[in-house]
């Protein structure tokens, strides 16, 4: 059973896991201050952007297997401090090199932090029912910071300048650095084999095109350098599940997916993250863009739905007391694809209230699948194995946000540029108020009022039309996974690995 130590040691492994959820989505408001201050061209901004994410989703397969070999403790602290000297650098950086750098420097601190915090959960929480109840913490955490990232941008943005977006880290933090060797026992497997440098590389340079090719075909469209990327980013992919099967000390043991617990939980783990992620995408754009609101209000407006996300994490510790966790989560699935139906009810002028609650519904599911997600991942393998089995978990979370962004972002504005009127604007114009719904408003202030007029509603009614397409989209999805998750999940007992509790 799990002692006091275990639990306050629970507490400063949420508030890290918080700090970098967060640290994923709060950067967005931010944008268009550090483009006023250190002035980056249009791809320094992709990068400061979507750099973090990069280094994130390609390393954390590696820093996962490396922490069950030195240790989880002893990496999570590294990356502590990697973490904090990265956020100093990037909130008083200067240029938008020194501040590319410094995200670089947070995405590989990161990707030691996230497997090496619910590793640890698996093996300060032997007991199963305790394990749960952790990672719905854990889970609150990392579903909660996303969401609230906005929020807290927000709020920050209207009282201080860019960079306190990034030195809010260093407390936390230091924290950690502080209270971890005494709250957080060190676990490690004692006999991990031989680490395979090229599985390492091959792991990387699977994932790192990959997330790049679908994030710049999201904002860019397809070209061939993107084609080519994802080509790479395949080719490795299979390379390195053709190595894994051949070592007899791989860096992922991929029996595991024959697992149905194991596999179904990676499998709805990307999916509802796929779907949080659009929806914050397109309706962070529409509550500021279409509806008029500020960063801070429409932060506000979807704290409700980040409320729902954290509640239910906690809750579904205990509703898998009641229920079967297939039936749990394949409930919580079924209410998630009823918010997009509210979402489809949103419009130009209809005001927030449909989208508010659309976005609780969607959260209320995603806090159920992050938890017991989670949990099924871990209890999946033996404790000397779950740094390894918790990067896959996470790495389908930062796959998730990636493609839910890129699939849900270009079908939202491929219709956005359809029917976006540009018939009274010059060919410089045009292609800026087609590039985004931000540069179409931010053209028509430009132009006389009725011409304005005339652009700021077609933009405003053409991005609705594709926020709409997305949300049928995406209730399909999260019902789809909802059958799926029934049919694979229908017994009760947890599926675990040999030697696992």
């Amino acid at each position: 059973m799990a002692t006091k130590k275990d639990w306050i040691g629970l507490i400063v492994l949420a508030l890290a896991v918080l700090l970098i959820a967060v640290d994923g989505t709060v950067l967005d408001l931010a944008l268009p201050f550090i483009s006023a201050d250190l002035a980056p061209t249009s791809n320094q901004l992709l990068w400061i952007i979507d750099v973090y994410s990069f280094v994130l989703a390609g390393l954390l397969i590696t820093m996962g297997t490396l922490g069950d070999r030195i240790g989880r403790r002893k990496l999570l602290l590294l990356g502590a401090a990697g973490f904090g000297i990265a956020s100093v650098v990037a909130g008083l950086s200067t240029s938008p090199d020194m501040l590319i750098a410094a995200r670089v420097l947070q995405g590989l601190s990161g990707a030691t932090l996230m497997p090496a915090t619910l590793g640890l959960i698996r093996t300060m929480f032997a007991d199963a029912r305790q394990r749960t109840t952790a990672i719905g913490v854990w889970g609150a955490m990392a579903g909660g910071g996303a969401a609230a990232g906005p929020l807290v941008g927000g709020w920050i943005l209207e009282h201080f300048w860019w960079g306190a977006v990034f030195l809010i880290n260093i407390p936390v933090m230091v924290l950690l650095i502080l209270l971890g060797p005494f709250v957080i026992p060190e676990s490690k497997d004692p006999n991990p084999g031989k680490f395979d440098l090229v599985s390492a590389a091959l792991s990387m340079l699977a994932l790192v095109p990959l997330v790049y090719a679908v994030k710049e075909t999201a904002t860019h469209g397809v070209s061939v350098v993107n084609v080519l990327a994802a080509v790479v980013g395949v080719a490795a992919g299979v390379v390195f599940v053709r190595r894994q099967r051949m070592l007899d000390d791989p860096m992922i043991d991929l029996r595991l997916f024959s697992n149905p617990a194991f596999s179904t939980a990676v499998f709805t783990n990307f999916l509802s993250v796929f779907a949080l992620a659009g929806v914050l995408f397109f309706g962070a754009q529409y509550l500021q863009l279409v509806l008029g609101y500020s960063p801070l209000e429409a932060g506000l407006s979807m704290l409700p739905g980040t409320a729902s996300s954290i509640v239910m994490s906690l809750m579904a510790a205990y509703l898998v007391r009641i229920w079967r966790p297939g039936t749990v989560l394949a409930g919580g699935l079924a209410l998630s694809a009823l918010g997009p139906a509210l979402l489809y009810g949103s419009g130009v002028s209809s005001g927030p209230a449909l989208f508010v609650g659309g976005f609780v519904l969607i959260g209320l599911g995603a806090g159920v699948a992050l938890t017991l997600t989670s949990d099924l991942v871990v209890g999946a393998v033996p404790p000397k194995k779950a740094g390894a089995a918790s990067a896959v978990s996470e790495t389908a979370y930062e796959l998730g946000i990636a493609l839910g962004v890129a699939v849900l972002g270009t079908v939202v504005m491929s219709f956005f540029r359809r029917g976006l009127d540009v018939s009274g604007l010059n060919s410089a114009q045009a292609a800026t108020a087609q590039e985004t719904l931000g540069g179409a408003v931010e053209v028509s202030r430009n132009l006389p009022e009725q011409a304005a007029a005339l652009l700021a509603d077609s933009a405003h009614t053409a991005f609705v039309t594709g926020m709409h397409v997305a949300s049928v989209a995406t209730a399909v999805l999260l019902a789809l996974t909802a059958i799926v998750v029934a049919v694979r999940l229908r017994t009760r007992a947890r599926v675990v690995g040999p030697g696992a509790d």
